[in-house]
């Protein structure tokens, strides 16, 4: 067996994955805790050390897998997102660029791959994006007409919610999601335009109570879908696993010398 090939069979292990699972969780940790000036003045160099060893294993991780992997490596997406992300972690802290070392906590996301119940919502939003893209320009085209109507009708009175189109537009969206939308906004415009509920009412109707649930069937269809998919795949698996035990036994059966008689 070539160094290759140890490596390769090393780093698909299980006990390689928990650990590294284990490295990102507790490199989550110690981000957090730098953001805490009390955590700073205590133990400042600790944690800075601590996130630079994790930060090395990371690295190891990653110059292992391309090792082993070479161009496969770069065809799949968590390989790819972990790539990026260390590579953000490696950019020098100077000009401007320390925001990007914040995305470091990204690397948590990668417990996603190893939770089923996390993949089958990933997997169901990703699904629903092209669906979800189609409902999103409706909302956009519901929204620039809202904004352009509100404008008209109440900029001159309110230009502070209604001054401009967007402004208008922000108003809309904080009465789609119901945040103080009635007492905040809506009342007090009514109070100089008496007859404004005729436009704000059916704006929420239309917005907060069918739009955004079409959204929500949308991830829950998908949902479903992948998770009826994963099950279709277990029963091909067991159901080619029984037929493999089948054809085994068959060709033991066949094989056997049939007793002779005395």
């Amino acid at each position: 067996m070539t160094l290759r090939d140890r490596i390769g069979a090393f780093i698909d292990t299980q006990a390689f994955r928990n650990t590294i699972l284990g490295v990102i969780l507790f490199n989550a940790i110690i981000l957090g805790l730098e953001t805490s000036q009390t955590a700073i003045e205590v133990a400042g160099p600790l944690l800075v050390t601590l996130d630079g060893v994790c930060l090395a294993i990371f690295v190891v991780e990653i110059l292992a897998k391309l090792f082993v992997q070479r161009a496969q490596f770069f065809r799949n997406g968590w390989n790819l997102f972990d790539f990026v992300i260390v590579g953000i972690a490696l950019v020098p802290a100077a000009q401007g660029l320390a925001v990007l070392r914040a995305l470091r906590i990204l690397r948590l996301l990668r417990v996603v791959s190893v939770a089923p119940s996390l993949r089958r919502v990933i997997e169901g939003l990703i699904n629903a994006l092209p669906g979800m893209g189609s409902v999103f320009l409706l909302m956009t085209l519901i929204f620039y007409i809202g904004a352009v109507m509100a404008t008209k009708l109440f900029g001159a009175a309110f230009p502070d919610w209604f001054g401009t189109l967007g402004r208008s537009a922000y108003s809309l969206f904080q009465i789609m999601t119901l945040e103080s939308w009635s007492m905040g906004i809506v009342r007090p415009v009514m109070a100089t335009y008496t007859y404004a509920w005729l436009f704000f009412v059916p704006f929420i109707l239309l917005t907060t109570f069918i739009v955004l649930n079409l959204v929500v069937g949308l991830v829950v269809n998908s949902m479903q879908d992948a998770h009826h998919v994963e099950a279709d795949q277990r029963t091909d698996d067991y159901r080619d696993e029984v037929l493999a035990r089948l054809n085994d036994i068959e060709k033991l059966l066949k094989d056997t010398p049939r007793g002779k008689s005395g």
